[in-house]
């Protein structure tokens, strides 16, 4: 009796740590944010370089799709001048080349006429996805001219009202990173339940039951504040139709540019954002319902180099994050420092 007593308490205990061992999630993050260095800062002359995605593709190289505008149109012109470049790159955390421009505003009488910007480069089921944002004047008459005098003006130009809340979600298909790239004639997704006037900030991946989950940004209803949501929609298809579900994934914090993934290994949904002081975390077991992370808080908003010194840019946004199976490889974020904007690339342990 004493012997099978001893027994079933030894049990007992290896089976406790077993089971401690199976639920036990290492960090994402923490610990594991690596400093950089010049060749993890991806410039272009004369251009800002903004919202950066990253895919491998079969010939073994990188790929970034990524917005940039000229100088010339001031850091205002991302609204009315930005268009989607593709880098190349023997490694995701850099250094990148240009290779070419793939998409710009397709011009007056269509929904993205005016811009293209907010890129995200997936690949679904044989075919890569560009899913990206722009807009329009509406039914307003406009000149070239009259577009770099908002660009030049930017938040305060009457203008400016018009062409914000026409922003909408849109998606281009292809068979190879190379195009030919199929546009549509509507946008994806139009705003309603947990967010209003604009549909942008586009975020998506294939969940655990095999449908397309999509994050996306709006205005925050019954709100006299300026304050963004982020809601989650969802489709069998990663061409839509997608349905905007009544929970939004964030509404207690002002937050932008959400980038999300299906982790396989931890069986749970990721999101990250940037909020205006830091980069965090949100996680969900479902996809529908979210909440903080336990590492909420992944970053302050200043970057580590190799030799020491810390850069403190004026705004750090636009996380996104590169995986390869399973593991994540490079915390990516768009960096304004001074008349300079550029992407970063951060190596990640793991």
């Amino acid at each position: 009796m004493l012997r099978t007593a001893l027994v079933m308490v030894l049990l007992s205990i290896w089976g406790h740590k077993a089971i401690s061992q199976t639920s036990y999630s290492p960090p994402l993050f923490e610990g594991k944010i690596t400093d950089i260095d010049d060749t993890n800062i991806f410039r272009t002359k004369d251009y800002y370089n903004w919202c950066g995605s990253i895919v491998k593709a079969d010939d073994g190289l990188y790929h970034m799709f990524y917005s940039r505008w000229p100088k010339a149109t001031k850091f205002t012109g991302w609204l009315l001048y930005s268009e989607v470049a593709h880098a190349v790159s023997a490694s995701p955390s850099g250094p990148w080349e240009y290779k070419e421009t793939v998409l710009k505003g397709t011009g007056a009488g269509h929904w993205d006429a005016i811009t293209a910007h907010n890129p995200k480069i997936k690949f679904f089921e044989g075919k890569y996805y560009l899913y990206y944002i722009s807009t329009n004047m509406g039914d307003k008459p406009y000149t070239e001219d009259e577009l770099m005098e908002i660009s030049l003006r930017g938040y305060t130009h009457p203008s400016w009202g018009i062409i914000r809340p026409n922003q909408r979600t849109g998606v281009a298909v292809a068979s190879s990173l190379s195009g030919p790239w199929e546009r549509f004639d509507t946008p994806l997704i139009e705003p309603s339940g947990p967010i209003v006037t604009l549909t942008v900030n586009p975020a998506i991946d294939r969940g655990r039951d095999g449908r397309y989950y999509l994050i996306i940004k709006g205005d925050k209803p019954n709100e006299t504040r300026f304050i963004r949501n982020q809601a989650m929609a969802i489709s069998n298809s990663p061409l839509g139709p997608f349905v905007i579900q009544p929970k939004p994934v964030i509404d207690y914090i002002d937050t932008e540019d959400m980038s999300l993934w299906y982790d396989q290994k931890r069986n749970k949904y990721f999101g990250i954002f940037h909020a205006h002081k830091f980069i965090g975390l949100v996680s969900s077991d479902d996809g529908i319902h979210w909440v903080k992370a336990q590492e909420y808080e992944v970053m302050p908003k200043k970057i580590k180099r190799k030799d020491g010194t810390t850069m403190v840019p004026d705004r750090l946004e636009r996380p996104f994050v590169y995986r390869e199976d399973g593991d994540l490889q490079v915390l990516g974020l768009a960096s304004k420092l001074g008349d300079d904007s550029f992407i970063i690339t951060i190596p990640i342990n793991h």
